[in-house]
């Protein structure tokens, strides 16, 4: 049996246009720990610590916050829901880590500033925001639940790394069922090589990539905002 909508040529049902009423961004870990003035200071200046991660915060500096601020004001005037989510545990000695993270020595405490989210990017009012303690949001919280309760069939997503949480998002969000669009340039790896890689692997399988100009122009065609 073909469903003539779903099988058009060219992938043209995962290529559908939002719907403003059904949508909402979802943010991944655009959170203190990963990036802050402080903290880039040190990797320009060579701190060992953080020298490594230069790369992926000078993108997030350049690229991300300008993007993401702009993509986030459009959708709050279009009625979208703004969630996020970031790497939080439960306790403060994180003993409630998923065993990956436990292995990786990955553990922000619950309430601490590494887990509060970037302020230039940081939600308003009562925007929701979701901890999680693994790579895929929808694995360990119940981000799911609360999206179907909102209504949402329709998920944009963004934020870091994109080939680890950000495309674990967007892999398991299509497996549910959700229509999903990952903007490229609000999302960001340890290295250009890698976003390229993952943005490479996710257009066109599980969802539509698009750039934060194409959203925001869709975003305000649709809402009349």
């Amino acid at each position: 049996m073909t469903i003539p909508a779903i099988d058009a040529p060219g992938g043209a049902y995962r290529e559908r246009t939002i719907d403003p009423r059904r949508t909402a961004l979802l943010s991944i870990d655009m959170q203190n720990a990963e990036w802050s003035p402080a903290a880039l200071a040190r990797a320009r200046a060579g701190d060992p610590a953080v020298a490594g991660k230069r790369e992926l915060m000078e993108r997030i500096e350049r690229v991300l916050i300008p993007n993401q601020r702009r993509l986030q004001a459009a959708a709050r005037r279009a009625g979208i829901e703004v969630v996020y989510t970031v790497i939080e545990s439960l306790t403060q000695d994180g003993r409630d880590r998923s065993l990956d993270h436990k292995i990786s020595r990955i553990h922000h405490p619950k309430g601490s500033w590494e887990a509060g989210i970037i302020p230039a990017v940081a939600p308003e009012g009562d925007e929701i925001v979701i901890p999680k303690t693994s790579s895929g949001i929808f694995n360990s919280t119940n981000v799911e639940y609360v999206l179907r309760n909102l209504g949402i069939e329709f998920l944009v997503v963004y934020g870091i790394y994109t080939d680890q949480c950000v495309e674990s998002a967007v892999r398991d969000a299509a497996d549910r069922g959700f229509l999903v669009t990952q903007v490229e340039d609000c999302c960001a790896a340890e290295t250009e090589a890698n976003h390229r890689r993952s943005i490479a692997a996710m257009g066109g399988h599980y969802g539509r990539v698009r750039s934060t100009a194409e959203t925001i122009a869709e975003i305000e065609r649709l809402s009349g905002r």
